[in-house]
């Protein structure tokens, strides 16, 4: 039942029985009507819009008032009717999360390590009250103008998206048009946009030190890069940066490096055109798993084992790492944490507060690919 006064959060009461300690809150409410916000603010002691936002997962809530709001709605046996709050705020309720093509060995052009990011990314729309809306864009597409015109969903949520400098630009027309959104990528790179949107990423650069200075431990002189090291692939450049920090801690000379975008047949090539150019490596740091699974293909039909003649790891850690012969070492990003904060961070937006971007800490999973001291 919709509250005639109006509010910011429709109402609509359930029917149920209450047990003896219900009965002091229960008490205060009219019998010959359905609890309101109102009711609950009063119990509460807070506002009636301070409700509203507690029940619709607003960050502009504290916790403890939060909770205390919550314990009385369910005493009051009291539901949001979001249909109704959807209404009246002018909004969908919904997110939409948009993955961008990939080149990939399946049909599905999607890059597994978003795969893997959208069981956390669900799992914290739902927490906050969104339904979300999965899409799959080109980037030939003029996505950018798509969704908030015809309020299909209240923000997006971008993972994915090639070459750089091409797709800043449409970043720069989301932001100019008033989009809500949150992106992963690189973090250092979205800096200089000076704020457009939200950017959550890894910490890229300490990602690859960490997996340089776990080769040179094993004693690896001279290690290859297979990936792209320049602006247009940001995150790829500072894994590259962080490989060459590490090795010129170490006195030993700068990576090799050959490009690569993430796909096997990618790590492949690149393996091929390193032992075409004669330099010789005597291990590898993959900008991705994908990369580095290819690469190890590779190297086994041209009859080198791996770790024994080229040691290797990845980057992202995605499900088949487990199951390359060997183990792939790899650095792990955060993909659950990752989830929670674009969300939260589209949220924020919607609620006119201050949506930073974040940098997450990565970790070095040690397997087989790398051998031992």
């Amino acid at each position: 039942m919709r509250n005639a006064a109006g509010g910011g959060v429709a109402e609509r009461s359930h029917a149920g029985g209450k047990s003896a300690k219900d009965e002091g809150i229960s008490a205060s409410v009219r019998p010959d009507r359905a609890p309101t916000s109102f009711d609950i603010a009063h119990l509460a002691g807070v506002t009636q819009p301070t409700v509203s936002r507690a029940l619709s997962g607003s960050p502009m809530v504290s916790e403890a008032t939060r909770k205390r709001i919550e314990a009385i709605a369910r005493q009051l046996n009291y539901k949001v009717d979001k249909a109704a709050s959807s209404l009246r705020k002018r909004r969908s309720d919904t997110l939409a999360l948009l993955f961008f093509e990939d080149p990939t060995a399946d049909e599905s052009l999607i890059n597994p390590f978003f795969v893997a990011m959208l069981g956390s990314i669900t799992r914290a729309a739902k927490r906050a009250g969104y339904d979300l809306l999965v899409s799959f864009q080109q980037l030939s597409d003029d996505w950018h103008k798509d969704y908030e015109d015809s309020h299909k969903a209240d923000g997006l949520i971008l993972l994915g998206y090639g070459d750089w400098e091409i797709y800043r630009e449409r970043v720069a027309q989301l932001s100019g048009q008033g989009t809500r959104f949150a992106r992963w990528g690189s973090v250092e790179a979205a800096e200089a946009l000076h704020g457009l949107g939200s950017t959550i990423g890894s910490d890229n650069r300490t990602g690859g030190e960490m997996a340089a200075r776990h080769l040179i431990g094993l004693g690896r002189k001279c290690i290859a890069f297979l990936g792209h090291a320049s602006s247009h692939y940001p995150e790829f450049l500072a894994r590259f940066e962080g490989i060459a920090s590490a090795l010129a801690a170490a006195g030993l000379p700068p990576p090799l490096q050959a490009d690569a975008i993430t796909t096997e047949d990618a790590g492949a090539a690149a393996v091929h055109a390193l032992l075409a150019s004669g330099q010789p490596f005597d291990s590898i740091v993959a900008a991705s798993d994908l990369i580095a699974i290819g690469a190890m293909r590779a190297l086994e039909e041209l009859g080198l084992n791996v770790p024994t003649d080229v040691a290797i790891t990845g980057f992202d850690d995605i499900p088949a790492a487990v199951s390359t012969r060997p183990p792939l070492t790899t650095v792990v990003q955060d993909t659950q944490r990752a989830g929670q904060l674009l969300v939260d961070s589209v949220r924020a937006q919607l609620e006119g507060l201050p949506a930073p971007g974040a940098m997450l800490p990565t970790r070095l999973v040690i397997r087989r690919s790398c051998g031992s001291a």
